[in-house]
């Protein structure tokens, strides 16, 4: 099949919301299927690397479920959200500037400190299992809209999940991997144990 015809196919299958940030790129020096940089702030565009050479030998359902869940992860990054971690940072900042104006030093450290520290635990609380077990969820409920039923969604994205590692040679799943498939195994009804709550946050 031709990229550029999968291309135009997965942008009908994306929400709009996530047509207006992401895009696909062909990328077939990659040893992965799919890929995406994780989002800085400032980044406007979203970009998702396909090894197309790779990514065909999903089956079509397994390829769109992929596709869903990379694009509900990027727009699930929030950088800007209202919380406690984004007032420490901007506190901070705000201080580290008010001290740097009257030379205090050790303000400006301390303020600087502040917001590194609120900085790190928004960047990982954007790269936790959560964030990826919300994906899963999104990807299935968008899914829906396009014709899957919540079960058939799940198996798909799980399936996917599991092929995807053997396309990329790689002899077991990580961590959030499994944690991921045991969950959609219960979504799908394959299994009636789910993701502990622990491990969702």
């Amino acid at each position: 099949m031709e990229p550029n015809v999968e291309i135009r196919r997965l942008l009908d299958v994306m929400p709009a919301s996530g047509r207006m940030t992401a895009k696909i790129v062909s990328k077939p020096e990659q040893a992965k299927v799919i890929d995406a940089s994780f989002p800085l702030p400032w980044s406007h565009e979203r970009p998702i690397y396909i090894n197309f050479d790779l990514w065909f030998r999903l089956t079509k359902p397994q390829r769109d479920l992929l596709l869903l869940q990379m694009v509900s992860w990027l727009i699930g990054v929030k950088w800007f959200k209202p919380d406690i971690y984004q007032g420490v940072v901007l506190l901070g900042l705000l201080g580290g500037l008010i001290e740097s104006t009257q030379s205090d030093v050790v303000g400006v450290v301390i303020g600087a400190g502040l917001s590194a520290i609120a900085l790190v635990r928004i960047w990982r609380t954007n790269k936790s299992q959560d964030v990826e077990l919300n994906a899963d969820a999104a990807a299935i409920r968008i899914a829906q809209r396009r014709g899957y039923s919540e079960a058939e969604a799940a198996q798909h994205l799980l399936s996917a999940i599991e092929a995807t590692a053997k396309i990329e040679g790689r002899s077991s799943l990580n961590f959030i991997e499994l944690i991921r498939c045991q969950n959609l195994r219960a979504i799908a009804g394959l299994s009636p144990v789910g993701v502990p709550e622990n491990y969702r946050h």
